[in-house]
């Protein structure tokens, strides 16, 4: 059974060792090897993300399976894109299952988490980037009640893609 855990300070590494892993595995087929490995290096270090855990507005969730962690997500608060100004909102910056555990319910249960505390904080909107070409998480998202309202570019490497951003009233 997953269970969900908010994370604490001593389980930064833990954190920054699961997005390193499930963002290249999520990622790696799908761009250059180049690209992937300037953004790893210079967006994605291990240090670069052990601090994001002291942001204040920062939440760190790790889903478990038993002792396995096998997911994580990072929400972020009032990080508001130009047409969320205004609108207390709750971004889920990054939602994430090890491949292993994939179609095993930690998405599900990582979603309905992030909702969870989105509508505990009292937000109106949570909402997320998702690239325009990950065609699995769109469809996950769209099942949850998330709609496109926008695009931004995000740059992995030197590679300009294109993120869908999507919303979902709480």
């Amino acid at each position: 059974m997953i269970s969900i855990r908010r994370a604490q300070l001593p389980e930064a590494a833990l954190i920054a060792d699961l997005s390193r892993k499930t963002f290249y595995d999520t990622f790696s087929g799908s761009n250059s090897a180049g690209d992937m490995e300037i953004f790893m290096r210079e967006k994605f270090s291990r240090s670069q993300l052990i601090a994001e855990l002291l942001l204040p507005s920062d939440h760190f969730f790790i889903a478990w399976d038993g002792d396995t962690p096998v997911g994580y997500t990072r929400l972020r608060e009032n990080n508001n894109p130009p047409e969320l100004e205004g609108y207390q909102t709750i971004e889920i910056a990054r939602l994430y299952a090890v491949k292993e555990a994939i179609g095993t319910g930690v998405g599900k249960a990582l979603m309905q988490n992030s909702l969870d505390f989105g509508r505990e904080l009292n937000k109106k909107f949570a909402w997320l980037g998702v690239w325009e070409h990950n065609e699995t998480a769109i469809r996950f998202y769209k099942k949850w009640g998330f709609e496109q309202f926008s695009q931004h570019p995000f740059v992995l490497g030197n590679d300009v893609q294109n993120d869908w951003l999507m919303k979902k009233q709480l």
